[in-house]
């Protein structure tokens, strides 16, 4: 089984923050190579919440350089975390990962995210478990950080009345 844990922080608020990433919950979106649709939005708080991801994965995986997950969210708690357990592929795989926000003051927050990964076959997680994920957890890395920057840029030009960039 693989674990990752990383830590970014952001320009924005706890509030923005959380807002970026419970405020869309229909529809499909996109961040750079990445794709969420939202299959179900869960209920109010986002609880049950449930996602079809697609992302890159290494080519030598002979997927056309892509992957997909089914996730589904749990343990919402307003404003500060969330967990999510997911199937994925092209190594059938599970993985859980939680979320959590922590207000720094100042208009900043650290994102605080933790993902364990586990391939079901028991060959190919020996031979390539460690290098998938690592691959992935890279792309979701930069991905985050670079999505909620923009994100919050975009919320603060609109509540400033100026068009979002690229609009």
């Amino acid at each position: 089984m693989q674990d990752h844990s990383y830590a970014i922080e952001v320009e924005g608020t706890l509030e923005e923050v959380w807002g970026l990433f419970w405020s869309q919950r229909s529809g499909v979106r996109s961040h750079g190579d990445v794709t969420i649709e939202v299959l179900h939005p869960g209920d109010a708080s986002g609880e049950g919440l449930v996602r079809h991801c697609r992302f890159p994965v290494p080519w030598w995986l002979l997927s056309g350089g892509r992957g997909v997950s089914w996730e589904w969210l749990t343990e919402v708690r307003r404003p500060q975390s969330w967990r999510y357990a997911a199937v994925g592929k092209p190594l059938w795989s599970t993985a859980t990962g939680f979320t959590s926000l922590e207000d720094l003051g100042d208009g900043r927050t650290r994102i605080h995210f933790r993902e364990t990964y586990h391939a079901f076959n028991p060959i190919l997680r020996v031979l390539l478990e460690r290098h998938v994920h690592r691959a992935i957890s890279r792309s979701n890395d930069s991905t985050l950080a670079a999505s909620i920057s923009a994100g919050v840029r975009t919320l603060r030009d609109r509540r400033q009345g100026r068009p979002a960039r690229g609009e």
